[in-house]
């Protein structure tokens, strides 16, 4: 869970930070929307709750910007992993990622489920 506007004061004050932390898809869509900080907000949540879910925190030589959240055909959340963080983790044996997310105007939060 995290609040919308912490969000937004990073992606306007922090140089980078957006890029850090997201992919250029997430990028692309969040700023597509009218609630464009609830968007960056719901996936950094979701990229917090992955990490957790690992048993892990976030590990050595992954990154924020590798764990993208994209939508199926129907616009279910899913978890798309990237680059050296998807070789990574392809060691430790997951099948399945669940994501959940959900924002409103303040607040923004996520729950992973990951089966292996």
């Amino acid at each position: 869970m995290i609040e919308v506007e912490r969000i937004a004061s990073s992606i306007n004050k922090e140089s980078g930070f957006r890029e850090m932390i997201f992919s250029k898809n997430e990028i692309a869509y969040c700023q597509s929307r009218a609630n464009k900080f609830e968007c960056y907000a719901a996936r950094f949540a979701a990229k917090e709750a992955f990490f957790k879910a690992l048993g892990t925190g976030w590990p050595e030589g992954t990154n924020f910007n590798e764990v993208e959240i994209i939508h199926d055909d129907k616009g279910k959340p899913e978890i798309n992993l990237l680059g050296q963080t998807q070789r990574k983790l392809a060691s430790l044996g997951i099948n399945k990622i669940l994501v959940s997310l959900s924002h409103v105007k303040a607040m923004a939060s996520a729950v992973v489920i990951i089966e292996k």
